[in-house]
């Protein structure tokens, strides 16, 4: 089976998710003041934050599939786990604003993060049993210390945010967003190398 399929479907549950986050920021009625407004700063930060997670997620799975020549049935239930830890985001990230980056909520926002770092992780994997530890993506990714480190540092966060502050929590796991906020290129450059069309 050929990847096309499996993106478009990944790609549509990556967009509803976006939405429903979107629909959490509700339209202050009858106060038209810019108080208004600042009253929803801890929804309107968590959204942008997840927003921004869920684009990289995005912009690094359509890389990834670029650097994919089959996909089997384990890819394909590779892929459902982790579009079922990126679904949750919506709710962990609207209890946390919700919240004001509370303890609990912000520990489990990172928790959420830590299980969509960790269902990437086997998909790449399972993408790579598939086409062989020579493939593209296999040889892209490297030993892949990005990917390593992160679920360290959402370990971190999460620890913070039940043992010494909510906000600690939420600059580690704002640090891993930045850390792959610039995209990565591995997979390009390598794809480039073997003369693949990247469309």
């Amino acid at each position: 089976m050929r990847t096309n399929r499996l993106e478009a479907f990944s790609d549509g549950v990556l967009a509803i998710i976006i939405t429903i986050m979107v629909l959490e920021l509700k339209v202050p009625h009858g106060n038209a003041q810019p108080s208004a407004l600042l009253a929803l700063w801890p929804i309107f930060s968590s959204y942008v934050l997840s927003f921004i997670y869920i684009g990289i997620y995005w912009n690094n799975h359509h890389h990834m599939l670029q650097a994919t020549k089959r996909v089997t049935g384990g890819v394909l239930w590779a892929n459902l786990h982790l579009l079922f830890w990126l679904s949750l985001l919506p709710f962990t990230t609207g209890w946390m604003g919700e919240n004001e980056f509370g303890v609990w909520p912000t520990a489990l926002y990172g928790l959420n993060l830590l299980c969509c770092a960790i269902a990437y992780f086997v998909l790449e994997r399972a993408i790579i049993a598939v086409d062989g530890r020579n493939s593209v993506l296999a040889r892209a990714i490297g030993l892949d210390m990005k990917g390593k480190l992160s679920p360290l540092l959402y370990l971190l966060g999460i620890g913070s945010a039940l043992l010494v502050t909510p906000w600690l929590g939420i600059a580690f796991f704002a640090g891993v967003a930045a850390m792959w906020l610039v995209p990565d290129r591995r997979i390009e450059q390598t794809l480039a190398g073997e003369g693949h069309d990247d469309d």
